[in-house]
């Protein structure tokens, strides 16, 4: 595999073209932002901890048979990817009320809801990214009513596998946001999943371990997103020690 042209560079990642078109090299950035990207910062080792993540994440989905774009970890910032022709729908699952539909709903953060809430997304910066429903997405030609029902199938699949596998690890999973793509005529989970991605707490005390912890100024981001890499690999990581 070899690194070639720059090709598009998002909030927290750069992608580039690699020798081979149905592959590309995702490059984890320490950039943070927030609001749509009105607060923004740059996060030591940030971009590290999100590939290593990402990568142990994918692999543990890859094992539990829900295909991504995951080939291989490349260098600490870097995974090659298949890839995807992204559907620009983003898919948010909730297993608990916070952020966003506390407040659109009046629910109490923390509260468990009783049944799992998929919610999607256009994903649009220019528009912050507007809730849409299935009418928007068919009548936008957005994705097949075929194509949503294997996201939505995904997603619940994605979400029965991670809770049990992060209470081990004692933390609670609040709510993620997922991406997916067509790829070899196939619908795959694509992008990221890390704390950037999910709403992670810890299963006792209740602390965030997320990017909650820059959105409303608690302070230990990095921290935090290390100690979730922490439990996820079982030790400590010295090389990301402060």
């Amino acid at each position: 595999m070899r690194k070639g042209e720059f090709a598009y560079e998002g909030k927290a990642k750069k992608i580039y073209k690699t020798d081979d078109p149905k592959q590309l090299l995702v490059e984890f950035k320490d950039d943070a932002t927030a609001f749509d990207g009105v607060k923004k910062d740059r996060l030591q080792d940030k971009g590290i901890l999100n590939n290593r993540l990402s990568a142990i994440f994918f692999r543990l989905l890859e094992e539990k048979g829900i295909e991504t774009h995951y080939i291989e970890t490349i260098s600490e910032r870097e995974m090659l990817v298949k890839a995807l022709d992204i559907i620009p729908v983003e898919v948010i699952v909730r297993n608990i009320a916070a952020g966003s539909i506390s407040k659109r709903l009046g629910i109490e953060e923390g509260i468990k809801l009783k049944k799992t809430v998929l919610e999607f997304s256009l994903k649009d910066d220019a528009l912050h990214d507007p809730m849409i429903n299935h009418y928007h997405i068919y009548a936008l030609d957005l994705a097949t009513a075929e194509e949503m029902a294997v996201i939505e199938e995904a997603a619940l699949h994605i979400n029965t596998i991670l809770i049990p596998y992060l209470e081990q690890k004692g933390i609670t999973l609040v709510d993620f946001k997922l991406e997916f793509g067509r790829h070899q005529g196939r619908v795959i989970l694509g992008d990221e999943i890390s704390p950037d991605t999910c709403r992670f707490w810890d299963s006792s005390s209740g602390e965030k371990l997320d990017k909650d912890r820059f959105r409303r100024d608690l302070g230990g981001v990095v921290d935090a997103y290390r100690e979730v890499l922490r439990r996820l690999e079982g030790g400590d990581n010295p090389a990301l020690e402060s």
